[in-house]
């Protein structure tokens, strides 16, 4: 693949969760992230799409979820993204734990993986989230939850994990088409990172068994992040060149995007960076408002009635 198009980390990670109250008193409550936009999915409308990041829902740091009420819960397996790592400062782990206990969060004990050390925790949903010790990470993640201290702050994407039932063309496509290096693994984990900063990492389980189902408390898809459209529609060149099914270009109103899935089975997406969260609303007001894509303003008042009402934590 053409080096200049490669992608330059994890865009964002998009989860489907039930009631969406309790998806945001979790992730902007608990792990104190900001909610930088409250929209639909575009797709379903009668549904949130809720992005969590920091102060800008910069790439790279956004975990997104389509909350459908009553949704059944998934089954982690094969062809599924079964864990979503974010990155904290090293010292702040401990914090971390104890916070988790003390809120009566699902979470394990801090343990050695792939060299680093990792917190592994379970959203209300099921979702599996790491918060990994990152010290080489110096974003400053959102300091205004008014949940979670500037300094223990979780700063962003770190890695996503890949489960599989046989790893090895799942493999053969994040080196070959997306152009990540192999940079090591243990037992049937391998890992693979992407050149660029911050949320390059890509691990890949085998030896998954079963195929996993896509449904409440599990991973709908991965998106790896692109400068802008030009490289986006390089992208969509090859990818057709190469006889792989993709999509369109889509206007996500803050990316836009294109998919397709690997060889097991798991969703990948292309995003842009641009245009950002505050191309609708000011960036001191995101995720205050039901923002809406401009084809579904004219249905605005039955999107809205047909939508659980939904708070931001105190503080938040």
């Amino acid at each position: 693949m053409n080096s200049e198009i490669a992608p330059q980390g994890l865009h964002h990670v998009t989860a489907i969760a039930g009631d969406p109250q309790r998806n945001a008193d979790f992730y902007a409550g608990v792990l104190g992230l900001r909610l930088v936009k409250r929209t639909v999915n575009f797709d379903a409308p009668e549904v949130y799409h809720l992005y969590y990041g920091d102060a800008a829902g910069s790439p790279a740091t956004l975990l997104t979820f389509f909350p459908w009420q009553g949704v059944e819960p998934g089954r982690p397996g094969a062809g599924l993204a079964t864990s979503t790592s974010f990155g904290v400062p090293p010292e702040s782990l401990g914090w971390w734990q104890r916070r988790l206990v003390d809120l009566g969060v699902d979470a394990d004990a801090p343990v050695a993986r792939d060299g680093e050390e990792v917190l592994t925790l379970r959203d209300p949903d099921g979702l599996v989230v790491d918060l990994v010790a990152a010290p080489g990470d110096h974003r400053s993640g959102w300091d205004g939850s008014g949940h979670v201290p500037a300094e223990h702050a979780v700063r962003g994407l770190h890695a996503v994990t890949l489960s599989q039932d046989a790893g090895e063309p799942t493999a053969r496509m994040l080196t070959e088409l997306l152009s990540m290096s192999h940079t090591g693994g243990a037992g049937a984990r391998d890992r693979f990172a992407m050149s660029g900063g911050d949320g390059v990492v890509v691990d890949v389980l085998s030896g998954a068994g079963a195929p996993g189902v896509v449904a409440g408390g599990t991973v709908h898809h991965i998106a790896f992040r692109v400068p802008d459209r030009a490289a986006q529609e390089r992208w969509r060149d090859e990818l057709v060149s190469r006889g792989i099914e993709v999509t369109e270009i889509l206007d996500r109103c803050y990316f836009t995007s294109i998919y397709f899935r690997e060889p097991g089975g798991v969703l990948f997406e292309i995003a842009t960076d641009g245009p950002g969260f505050d191309v609708d609303e000011p960036l001191l007001e995101l995720g205050r408002a039901l923002k809406l894509p401009p084809w579904l303003e004219p249905d605005r008042a039955t999107i809205a009635a047909n939508l659980p009402p939904l708070r931001l934590p105190a503080g938040g």
